[in-house]
């Protein structure tokens, strides 16, 4: 329990990259808010549910976890120009429209069942947030590179993914075991692509193709007649 819970704190701060970049910027508008949003929904959720659980180290975590990433969502917020902070206050209302939704299904649901069908649900959005980069396997391997897939947080989940299945066996928690087997299949599955192809873009999209104005330009009329008068 307690090394899942250091390695999950240390992914929670990895976000430190991300601010670290914004700074260098001096803005987030290129960026996007959704990771930070997704990491107050996601630790106020496990939160709910490892106090369902009665499960001491998810809660630990979780209550570190929130404060982190508000602290992020704040430091994000304060770079975002004018037009782009009403975006994302709107996302925030969105995120926190849907958090109370769940949380008052968490309190009107069967107790007997609420633990497997809310662990279900952080399930369902953390396979959302985790499988999201798969979306591009397509361009991936047509580019063969992998380019753009952000490494250090998928080995970093991988890792995670792993120390909180290893949790859940110990415990017996079919929920934990489950859910973080499942994220741990995703995240190695993405972590496989880097062995098969380079985090550097492929020779194809590196070749200069020559402008095809110069093939117009050997074909065009002006020339043919320049080279008729000469004969």
């Amino acid at each position: 329990a307690k090394f899942a819970c250091s390695v999950t704190c240390l992914q929670f701060l990895s976000g430190i990259f991300l601010l670290n970049d914004i700074r260098k910027k001096g803005s987030s508008d290129a960026y996007p808010p959704d990771p930070f949003i997704g990491g107050v929904v996601l630790t106020i959720l496990s939160l709910k549910l490892g106090t369902i659980m009665g499960d001491d180290a998810m809660i630990k975590v979780n209550v570190i976890g929130f404060a982190i990433n508000v602290v992020f969502m704040v430091v994000f917020y304060w770079y975002a120009s004018g037009p782009f902070k009403s975006k994302i206050w709107s996302k925030i209302g969105i995120a926190a429209t849907f958090t109370m939704g769940c949380l008052a299904y968490a309190n009107f649901e069967d107790p007997a069942k609420i633990e497997f069908r809310f662990g279900m649900l952080i399930t369902a959005i953390l396979v959302i947030l985790v499988g999201m980069p798969l979306l591009s396997l397509g361009e991936i391997i047509e580019k063969k590179s992998t380019e753009g897939l952000p490494f250090p947080l998928i080995l970093s989940g991988t890792v995670v993914a792993a120390a909180w299945a290893a949790y859940g066996i110990s415990i017996r928690n079919e929920v934990v075991t489950y859910q973080n087997l499942f994220l741990l299949l995703l995240s190695s599955i993405q972590l496989s692509l880097f062995a098969i192809y380079p985090n550097t873009p492929s020779n194809s999209t590196n070749k200069k193709v020559s402008p095809p104005y110069n093939k117009l330009k050997s074909d065009s009329p002006s020339k043919s007649k320049v080279d008729k008068k000469r004969d």
